[in-house]
């Protein structure tokens, strides 16, 4: 574990803020593919999304909160089951809506952080068998292009958030009226041919906003930390190429990678090694590993010498105490990588609030909790103030914070 702080100074213009994605917090996403699999059932949806954290309508308050704390950049995506709701047809209103967003950034001095697609699609993507259709590139370039136009002064855009977990979810989601039942947990790894696909999605769309936008632009891989076993070295360089190799190899010419990271796992004679059963565990049942995202960054920057962003990081835990301690510790380990090299652009904290994590509302990510039940009252945790103020000092002393 990290017991050090390095003296390194972060560069000035580190951007640190939160992060959340549309589907997740703005609530009544009936257009969207995953949207059935939740009315349907399908594993691992519990609970449906329903309202969420309607933050589709409250956008302006919760910029106001993050910036309030002394945040700087917010990361969001934008939803392309609004966007394009039928297949060629484009709302003009749901652009406005969030070029408004947009505008509520640079209202409140934050610096937009635009993801274009985060898991969810269109339900007629999904009919035209989503990832898998001989369309699938062509059409989320077409939405691509049509995003572009309010994109004019966003200097931040992720093409595609987790592709390789993206391809997980492509298991799950239902291309028709019934939903596919498929334990997560049982797959291998991303499946290949659908990586390569969307490594083309990745590069048509870094084309259309070079072409169309001064933004920098890259894509947000889910980085697990594996690390190998004794003997298993051979194995665990496989399990890397399927699981995240095949997606950096896609970053060239890309402006930076971003990093998800939360935990690590082991890599035995069999692939990765389930999570055991802890009660250090997160309530996702993933590992306590706040050392996994300095892991990562000397990984990807080792194997890519692309700039990287943190784009997420973070714990569930209703915990806020233990949630500042996993995010200090998260980031000693980020400084002590940028103290060897490696060139680290920015921070995102995962998430803004507390919302719907892929099936239930119970694992609790937020830096801001939320009255879903009744009001949909905001209320800030002590991490959001002590986030504000290691931004203040650009992480120069993390206890002191």
């Amino acid at each position: 574990m990290i017991v050090s702080e390095p003296a390194v100074r972060l560069p000035e213009d580190f951007l640190w803020g939160a992060a959340t994605a549309a589907h997740q917090i703005e609530g009544n996403n009936v257009n969207a593919d995953l949207w059935m699999a939740e009315q349907a059932g399908t594993p691992p949806f519990i609970e449906p999304s329903g309202d969420a954290c309607d933050s589709y309508h409250r956008y302006r308050e919760d910029i106001h909160l993050l910036a309030e704390a002394g945040l700087r950049a917010y990361r969001f995506s934008i939803e392309w089951a609004r966007i394009e709701p039928t297949q060629g047809w484009i709302s003009r209103a749901q652009l406005l809506h969030y070029r408004d967003m947009i505008n509520a950034c640079h209202e409140f001095g934050v610096t937009p952080f635009v993801t274009l697609h985060h898991f969810t699609s269109p339900r007629w993507f999904a009919r035209e068998g989503g990832l898998r259709s001989p369309n699938a590139v062509d059409r989320f370039t077409a939405y691509v292009e049509a995003a572009c136009e309010i994109l004019h002064d966003v200097e931040w855009v992720v093409t595609i958030n987790e592709p390789n977990i993206w391809c997980l979810f492509d298991a799950l989601t239902p291309t028709a009226a019934g939903a596919v039942t498929v334990d997560m947990a049982s797959l291998p790894g991303p499946d290949p041919d659908l990586a390569q696909i969307m490594v083309a999605m990745h590069r048509a769309a870094v084309q259309v906003i070079r072409a169309r936008t001064t933004a920098k632009v890259g894509w947000a891989v889910a980085a697990q930390a594996f690390t190998p076993t004794a003997g298993n070295e051979a194995v665990f360089d496989r399990v890397f190429q399927r699981w995240e190799g095949a997606f950096y190899d896609a970053t060239d010419g890309d402006d930076f990678i971003g990093i998800q990271s939360y935990t690590s796992q082991p890599v035995d004679a069999n692939g990765p090694v389930p999570h055991p059963d802890d009660p250090d565990n997160t309530l996702t049942g993933w590992a306590y590993r706040p050392d996994a995202l300095g892991i990562n960054l000397r990984r990807v920057w080792q194997l890519r010498g692309v700039p990287l962003m943190v784009t997420e990081n973070g714990i569930a835990t209703d915990d806020d105490t233990r949630r500042i301690a996993y995010t200090r510790d998260a980031l000693l380990g980020l400084k002590q990588a940028a103290a060897a090299g490696v060139q680290v652009l920015g921070y995102l904290h995962w998430s803004l609030l507390d919302n719907y994590e892929w099936g239930s509302y119970r694992p609790t990510f937020g830096l801001i909790a939320v009255d879903r039940d009744r009001t949909f009252a905001r209320t800030p945790k002590p991490s959001l103030a002590w986030l504000g103020r290691v931004a203040a000092s650009n992480a120069a002393r993390l206890e002191d914070a």
